[in-house]
């Protein structure tokens, strides 16, 4: 694989999306078309020579803290959710290999006619060998998020920063910005900020995880075309979470 163009900023990323990312204007499930919006946007950071490992939450089809707090078994509806997170992996897996670039989904849980079981080292080389490694399945156990999963994936691939690509916001913002005119834009805020203030970014096991490792995670918007790209150039509307 080439070396990374000097225009860019990082070599290796990781990108965290919901699932909501993948509904498009429905309010369930999974829109093909938006799948594919996403897909091309990965495909611009792709061709500058950037390795990309991506976490694709389960919130369209199924979120285990919802089915948790209807009364079903928490562990039980985490699994769910896990289960969940692969099929926007394979969604998304279909999407960038139409566009020629080669995808493997590592699953947390074995289903190895799906998808590969985590093994740090396999998915190193996948990422030298310039293939998408999309980790599916969180970290595999109840309890955690894919935020936490984003951030130990990251450090464990040695990530150089995690992006969140966000629905509807350009960042951190001090209060929603949907329902405040006055919500102000961070540009930059660190770790203990964001547990102190309670800033809706990740859940606070993952903030600590990247706190604790200086993993640098920029928040930006998914809606802005070229917004992905933008950034690794050292462009764009976008907040910094790093000390």
């Amino acid at each position: 694989m080439s070396e990374t163009p000097p225009e860019t900023t990082y070599k290796r990323v990781l990108l965290k999306i919901s699932g909501e990312a993948l509904m498009g204007d429905q309010g369930f499930g999974l829109h093909p078309p938006t799948v594919e919006k996403i897909a091309a946007e990965i495909k611009t950071v792709h061709d500058l020579g950037v390795e990309i490992c991506m976490v694709i939450g389960g919130g369209n089809i199924f979120r285990g803290l919802q089915g948790s707090a209807q009364g079903m078994e928490r562990t039980t509806a985490d699994y769910m959710g896990m289960l969940a997170t692969v099929m926007n992996a394979l969604a998304m897996q279909g999407a960038l290999e139409a566009l020629g670039i080669h995808t493997r989904v590592i699953s947390a849980i074995t289903m190895n006619e799906v998808a590969e079981p985590y093994i740090r080292r396999r998915a190193v080389r996948h990422l030298e060998k310039g293939r998408v490694c999309i980790f599916a399945a969180g970290t595999g156990n109840p309890y955690f998020t894919t935020d936490t999963a984003s951030a130990l994936r990251a450090n464990e691939m040695a990530c150089e920063a995690i992006f969140m690509g966000k629905n509807g916001v350009d960042g951190i913002y001090d209060k929603d910005p949907a329902q405040h005119d006055d919500a102000q834009r961070y540009e930059r805020v660190t770790y203990d900020e964001v547990l102190a203030k309670r800033l809706k970014v990740m859940d606070a096991s993952a903030i600590a995880l990247a706190r604790d490792n200086n993993l640098p995670i920029i928040v930006f918007s998914l809606d802005e075309p070229g917004g992905f790209k933008g950034i690794l150039g050292g462009e764009g509307t976008y907040t910094i979470v790093q000390d």
